[in-house]
């Protein structure tokens, strides 16, 4: 059962009356004055009596001093009010064998304190502003993943973010400079290509490496069963195509071959566990051969899309290896122990590059074309409809907001452009602008028009929804979690009863996500 949006919603419903801040100073009501069991000079009493002793100007343990703490305005101080609120909460203070207050004390001095701080933020609600915010790397890999369907590696396109008190997506700390600006503009176009695939793509390379610690006398996760060491990863092929591949083999300090005094080693190409080659591993080949340590593969016909590619030995041979001297396993810190007679050491992989691709026959259809292409036009009249319908639906989820016509009018003028070679051209320059958009790279939050500068206003349901869903996923809300958000007017009799019920009886909040979801069924 996926739970990212029965429990989204439940959130969104419950903290629905979150607030922020509009830049700027406001007026500030006095507090109401609440009356207590304890006095505020009873309270003093009781800090000069078991705290002041240790918490006082002389003593000063923990850094800070009691002795003139003002228990009838605790809230100018909140910040030492809070600290000693959490140690008398749990029972810290006074110490373990210092003179302690009867609990009937405590408490009513926690309730003094406590009342008068939430009557002044009542009073004076400072919910703080909202900085300046971006995607961070893993919010933008997982945006695309669920915008698109598509696994990209950002490290390929966007620099590192900087890492304050150990998190990377703290707004404060995030800044934006005309290289990431690039980045951004890089990865949409990157991106838009590999999810719609790629026609007349031009030959590249990707290179692949093994880490020189990765244990390749050992089945490798994803490789077929009877192989060992190498490697198995997924690769985004732009079309269907011929690739040829290019396996590069560890040489010992001399330039041999790692594991040359090992005979009739066989290495496997498979395509998503299909076997498409077997090649001969020759124990004579040297790094001053014409091809190195390299072996070039005949070409290999892929379809377009993201297939897992895996390049692996065959295995020859299952049990400990009795040597009296072994090399270690995991490793090629001593790879000069690869040429020495009588020691068994096996070929180990170094990298795979993927070279391609060449006598392209088109695009095949894969997942991420499926996500986009939710129509396809049968005549000339039908292409600008049909791309409406995608743009629009796309942009609902990149932007995490119900779209307007402004939106889509300018994401049409890129279709538009890109429509004078193809429909689907069209459709990717679309795509491409959309994830270069502001909507998309920050993350936006409107203001209403009516709120003056340093007065608090409540944060929308949809920009809610999207701050919920970055916190717990660190992605964007998906359709019907922007559904619900920006209908939940229209169902405010059901989200009452929702919300009255949460906050009155604690176990029905454990069962509201699985109401939810009757709720929320398209039969409902």
């Amino acid at each position: 059962m996926n739970l990212k949006r029965p429990l989204a919603i439940l959130a969104l419903l419950l903290v629905g009356s979150i607030a922020v801040r509009a830049t700027g100073p406001s007026p500030v009501p006095a507090p109401k004055a609440i009356a207590t069991a304890l006095t505020p000079v009873e309270a003093t009493d009781l800090l000069n009596t078991y705290c002041v002793k240790c918490h006082g100007d002389d003593a000063m343990v923990a850094g800070f001093s009691l002795e003139h703490f003002n228990t009838a305005k605790p809230e100018t101080e909140v910040e030492v009010a809070e600290k000693v609120l959490r140690k008398l909460t749990v029972g810290m203070m006074p110490p373990s064998g210092e003179k302690r207050p009867d609990s009937a004390s405590v408490s009513a001095f926690r309730a003094l304190i406590e009342t008068r701080i939430d009557a002044m933020a009542a009073a004076r609600p400072n919910p703080g502003t909202r900085p300046f915010l971006r995607l961070n790397r893993v919010e933008y890999a997982r945006s695309i993943k669920d915008i698109l369907d598509l696994d990209v590696d950002t490290e390929a396109y966007l620099p590192p973010d900087t890492v304050s008190h150990g998190f990377d997506n703290v707004a404060d700390a995030q800044t934006f400079s005309p290289s990431l600006m690039e980045g951004y503009m890089r990865a949409a176009r990157k991106i838009s290509v590999m999810a719609m695939g790629d026609p007349l793509a031009s030959p590249t390379q990707a290179t692949y490496k093994v880490p020189r610690t990765a244990n390749q006398y050992i089945h490798v996760a994803g490789t077929p069963m009877g192989t060992r060491g190498g490697m198995s990863i997924v690769h985004n092929f732009p079309a269907d195509a011929s690739y040829t591949l290019k396996i590069a083999l560890h040489p010992s300090p001399t330039g041999q071959l790692f594991g040359l005094t090992a005979r009739g080693e066989q290495m496997e190409v498979s395509v998503n566990g299909e076997r498409r080659l077997v090649l001969d591993v020759n124990p004579r080949m040297s790094e001053s051969d014409p091809n190195g340590m390299t072996v070039t593969t005949e070409p290999i016909q892929i379809k377009a899309g993201p297939e897992r590619l895996s390049v692996a030995f065959i295995q020859r041979s299952v049990g400990p290896v009795d040597d009296l001297i072994a090399p270690i396993e995991h490793t090629l810190a001593d790879s000069q122990i690869g040429t020495s007679p009588g020691i068994t050491a096996l070929p180990h992989l170094r990298d795979v590059a993927i070279l391609g691709p060449t006598k392209i026959t088109g695009v095949s259809d894969t997942p991420s074309r499926r996500k986009i292409l939710t129509c396809r036009p049968a005549t000339a009249a039908d292409e600008t409809p049909c791309a409406t319908k995608i743009v629009t639906a796309l942009a609902r989820e990149a932007y995490r907001r119900p779209v307007t016509p402004g939106d889509i009018s300018a994401l049409m003028k890129f279709y538009a452009q890109g429509r004078a070679t193809s429909f689907e051209e069209g459709v990717r320059t679309a795509i491409q602008a959309m994830l270069a958009s502001p909507n998309f790279v920050f993350r936006l939050e409107e203001t209403p028009a009516s709120v003056k500068a340093g007065g608090n206003y409540r944060v929308s349901d949809v920009d809610l929804a999207s701050r919920l869903s970055y916190f717990l996923w660190a992605t964007s809300p998906d359709r019907t979690l922007i559904d619900v958000a920006a209908n939940i007017q229209s169902r405010t009799p059901a989200v009452a009863i929702y919300r009255k019920a949460a906050f009155s009886n604690a176990q029905v909040q454990v069962n509201i996500a699985g109401d939810l979801n009757t709720y929320l069924s398209p039969n409902a």
